[in-house]
């Protein structure tokens, strides 16, 4: 066959395949979408006299499904329109659960900062009346600091050591044994954890401290601990441990030098997990520390303080003083675990395993 013949079979430049594109909304669509919503589902909660702002958030976002479905089906077809509404049910979602944290977060701050000062963190409430206004945080946050410390002393290590011999080590009834009781500990109570330390006192003749409160806290600690490290380790690649172990490294030092270092970020943040989990106890601490109006800065002798147990110990005043107080605490205590997932942050940045070449 000629060149000729051949080039006679090729389609001409003016015909072009026929195009597989279809038309489309805008980028701006759904924002446009979310305030067309938005104005129809306030408008019409107005015309119907609700006061509620969650009944007008509820019809906005049921608005905004509908319309985006209406409009994509007309635009772009049933296929792509459940796509579209898929993705709108995803941030209808997502909003729903946002606004009530930003919510609180703004109530705690705006309320929380009207006694927020330097005074409020360096006093404590000897001597002042519930009711009036003065006083501070000081006691109850270094017996939070106290507490908690001792609290993780003691769970992060046996959490650690635990979590190492079901995933290294574990195998058979005993590993089976170990798996299920930390799966009961982690729905325990912390009124319970708080029983089960009373009962010791009681028999042992102990007097109320801050270490009782802390072996509460450590039971709750200990199974998030155990669980958030185990799930790191699992991670692991096997192939670091083979290698370590080819080259005739005990099987302790790969642990200790490999598998460890390599997981440091998820364990680290695992033990906030756990921080943050007990930093907000209120009943083991009612039980075993009994609170103080004074400085108490020896968590193994005398009654303390804690950040959870100063605010429903100023809410239950019910004024207008011990309210703000209140508030108060709550944004310190925030700010307290806040701190905290940063600093975990940066450790675990600073001692993770470099990845560059």
């Amino acid at each position: 066959m000629s060149n000729t013949a051949v080039q006679d079979k090729r389609p001409s430049p003016s015909v072009r395949p026929q195009s597989l594109s279809r038309k489309g909304l805008p980028r701006w669509a759904p924002a446009a979408f979310a305030v067309v919503s938005i104005a129809l589902g306030c408008g019409l909660g107005l015309v119907a006299g609700w006061e509620s702002r969650i009944q007008w958030g509820l019809l906005s976002a049921l608005f905004f499904v509908l319309i985006t479905y209406c409009t994509a089906t007309a635009v772009e077809g049933k296929r792509q329109a459940k796509d579209r509404v898929a993705t709108s049910v995803v941030w209808v979602c997502f909003i729903l659960a946002i606004v009530p944290l930003l919510s609180l977060i703004w109530v705690t701050v705006s309320r929380g900062m009207k006694v927020m000062d330097a005074y409020f963190l360096t006093h404590s409430m000897a001597g002042v009346p519930g009711f009036e206004a003065g006083g501070g945080v000081y006691h109850a946050l270094i017996g939070t600091l106290e507490q908690v410390g001792l609290a993780t002393v003691i769970a992060a290590p046996l959490g650690l050591l635990t979590a190492i011999y079901l995933v290294e080590y574990g195998r058979g009834q005993l590993a089976r044994a170990v798996t299920f009781f930390v799966d009961v500990m982690t729905g325990i109570p912390s009124i319970v954890a708080g029983l089960f330390i009373l009962s010791i006192m009681l028999i042992a003749g102990l007097q109320p401290s801050g270490l009782m409160g802390a072996l509460a806290l450590t039971i709750l600690m200990v199974p998030v601990v155990v669980r958030s490290t185990e799930e790191m380790l699992k991670l692991v690649p096997n192939e670091l441990r083979e290698a370590s172990l080819a080259l005739g490294v005990p099987k302790w030092r790969t642990i200790l030098k490999v598998v460890l270092p390599t997981a440091v970020g998820g364990i680290t943040t695992g033990v906030m997990l756990a921080i943050a989990r007990i930093a907000g106890e209120t009943a083991p601490i009612m039980l075993l520390v009994f609170g103080s109006q004074l400085i108490n800065s020896n968590p193994f002798e005398g009654a303390q303080s804690s950040l959870p147990f100063y605010i429903w110990e100023q809410y239950r005043v019910g004024s207008e003083a011990s309210y703000d107080r209140a508030w108060a605490a709550a944004l310190v205590l925030i700010a307290f675990v806040m701190i905290l997932n940063l600093v975990a942050r940066g450790i675990a940045r600073w001692k993770a395993p470099s990845t560059g070449r």
